[in-house]
């Protein structure tokens, strides 16, 4: 064991400049050196890629990887190359000429590596050159498609089993994602048929990630004032709709924010164009739906922002992890609104991409995904830590503080509720349980307002009786009482406030209601928030200017040979420059990411920028 571990620290250093495995890599690729199937469930960031590619080059044969979308496999290939590692894709991108192209010189030996979309491994060509390689391990990226349980189910992953019992001897199987909760990952296992497989479940904490949730009065105005004080920084902003997508993007270019969109209405050409844009830092900020992000491995975002709530935890997660990815602070903010909970449960009701299921399932699925948006809007009400919530989620445990999300930075206050909750019960039964939460507190409020008069709730006997108590402070009880499920909205176009069985006891004075409130009207504000993320990244003023001009340099090469900066080297990477200061190949060497061949292209060219840059500070 010893020497092969050896030899992987040795293949990891080499190619991909790292001097030691991180949590749970080395024991997963032993495992699949040793021929085992295995599992892993990693956060992005994490580095699943690197188990997966460590054993390919080590094992005598060809590693197919099956992955769900042409940016990610080009990304991956691209990168692979840069390292000095032949690799190839396989999918729809290409011509019937470069396909074959391509396979021919996957026949001759040309590629350790290949990546293939999974509607390719059916046809014809493929399945010739499959039968006639030694194909030594087949990895499933992004496993999660395969459980139609998962929020990402792909019908065309159930077929790589059929593929894989054509083949003459049955490979390795490796499978990595995520998300994936208990119920999907006994799917994966079950589905590819994981003989006694290594799981590797190395837990769903992103500490360097700074989780938030916002209610402001004005979502656009908040988010264009977030994006002026990170003006040099990259960013996605997720909107829930194409007209979202459309209207921000719009708005942000009339500020003058350097802004492109990604969504399916889009042709192809434009998709692909405004990708390329946000990938090679033409443009700092994209606005996107859901359609973007999955595989793009551009490790130098610094922020994710939801301008709409996703319909479920897998998603948030999956989403707001597209930060952060080189392991630096980024921070993950959410602007919650009550219409975003209506829009998902629209989405929900009309969803299409499950039309191969019975109509038993689908009901099923359709019910599953109701409690995943009730549980994310929990997330959206919580008082508790965010990444706490986040992780019990997912099944794990932590110590319910983390001092990094916005609850944790803000000061609570237990408060006895029992009264006001009390009232607001008694005015939701007074009025028959038939408005939302917005007229029931305006009710209580003693508000004069048109739909207050409308519907005579001026006469309910609940009318003003908490006009002087704060409306925000209102709000955040009706919250707690939803997210402790004494009451709950219905799915109706309106939401409307229905009471639980639970709520008796309240109501019957038998039982006391105690809740942690925030003392002050704004938990944290958005510049306290964004101030975050530069508080955090370990540089001295001098090393923020070196850092500049690296980044520079950086973006001069990505220009000339065409490829996205982070892949020639990662900010992380060039922090690391900063901070140790290289000035000799054996001391660049030693740079987090920085391997041999990524020396032989670049190392000369960024050690005489820290020469010259040294030079000038002995020079003050």
């Amino acid at each position: 064991m010893e020497k092969t571990t050896e030899k992987a620290e040795q293949v990891l250093k080499q190619y991909f400049g790292y001097d030691k495995f991180r949590e749970g890599q080395e024991k997963i690729i032993h495992s699949i050196l040793e021929g085992k199937d295995a599992l892993g469930i990693m956060p992005t960031g994490a580095g699943k890629s690197i188990c997966y590619q460590v054993p390919a080059l080590m094992l005598e044969g060809i590693t197919l990887v099956i992955s769900p979308l042409i940016s990610l496999m080009k990304d991956q290939v691209s990168a692979l190359n840069q390292a000095g590692i032949h690799a190839a894709f396989i999918n729809s991108s290409l011509s019937f000429r470069q396909t074959l192209l391509a396979l021919r010189y996957a026949k001759e030996g040309r590629y350790k590596i290949i990546y293939v979309a999974p509607e390719r491994l059916e046809t014809e060509e493929f399945l010739d050159f499959a039968l006639q390689s030694p194909i030594s391990m087949l990895t499933v990226d992004e496993a999660h498609c395969i459980s139609q349980w998962g929020q990402d189910f792909r019908p065309s992953y159930l077929k790589i089993m059929d593929f894989v019992v054509k083949l003459p001897k049955r490979p390795i199987i490796s499978a990595f994602t995520a998300t994936a909760t208990k119920e999907v990952r006994e799917d994966i296992i079950c589905i590819l048929n994981l003989e006694n497989p290594e799981i590797l479940l190395t837990g769903f904490d992103r500490k360097n990630l700074y989780f938030s949730v916002q209610t402001p009065k004005n979502k656009y105005q908040t988010i264009l004032e977030y994006i002026k004080i990170n003006s040099n920084k990259s960013g996605i902003v997720y909107c829930s709709t194409r007209k979202n997508v459309e209207d921000v993007t719009e708005r942000l270019q009339k500020d003058g924010i350097s802004v492109t969109k990604y969504h399916a209405g889009l042709s192809d050409e434009e998709r692909q164009h405004n990708q390329d844009e946000f990938i090679y830092d033409q443009k700092q900020v994209m606005v996107a739906t859901n359609a973007f992000g999955m595989g793009i491995d551009k490790s130098n975002v610094r922020y994710v922002l939801h301008y709409n709530m996703p319909k479920n935890m897998e998603s948030y997660y999956q989403e707001a992890g597209r930060a952060g990815r080189d392991g630096t602070p980024a921070e993950c903010i959410l602007f919650y609104s009550g219409q975003d909970v209506i829009t998902n449960q629209y989405f929900i009701e009309m969803e299409k991409e499950n039309e191969e299921m019975d109509e038993e399932a689908k009901k099923l699925v359709r019910e599953r995904d109701k409690e995943r948006l009730k549980r994310m809007t929990f997330y959206c009400f919580t008082n508790d830590c965010l990444r706490e919530y986040m992780l019990r989620y997912f099944g794990e445990y932590g110590s319910n503080y983390c001092g990094n999300c916005s609850n944790c930075m803000t000061q609570f206050e237990e408060v006895d509720v029992t009264e006001i909750s009390r009232d607001i019960i008694g005015c939701v039964l007074e009025s028959r349980q038939r408005y939302g939460i917005n007229v029931i507190m305006e009710t209580l409020h003693g508000s004069n307002t048109t739909k207050v008069r409308q519907y005579q709730l001026d006469r309910n006997s609940y009318y003003g009786k908490w006009n002087t108590y704060p409306i925000f402070k209102l709000r955040q009880i009706f919250n707690q009482l939803l997210l402790k499920e004494y009451l709950h909205l219905t799915e109706d176009e309106y939401a409307i406030i229905k009471i639980n069985p639970s709520a008796k006891g309240i109501w019957e004075y038998k039982e006391t209601l105690r809740m942690k409130l925030v003392k002050g009207e704004k938990a944290v504000s958005i510049k306290e928030e964004s101030k975050k993320v530069a508080e955090k990244i370990p540089l001295t003023n001098r090393e923020k200017e070196l850092f500049e001009q690296l980044r520079e340099l950086r973006m001069k090469i990505a220009k000339e040979e065409r490829m996205p900066p982070y892949i020639i080297f990662s900010d992380k990477t060039l922090t690391d420059m900063c901070v140790k200061m290289p000035y000799s190949k054996e001391t660049m060497l030693m740079v987090s990411g920085v391997g041999d061949a990524k020396y032989e292209k670049y190392g000369q060219k960024f050690l005489d920028v820290i020469k010259r840059y040294s030079n000038q500070i002995e020079g003050y």
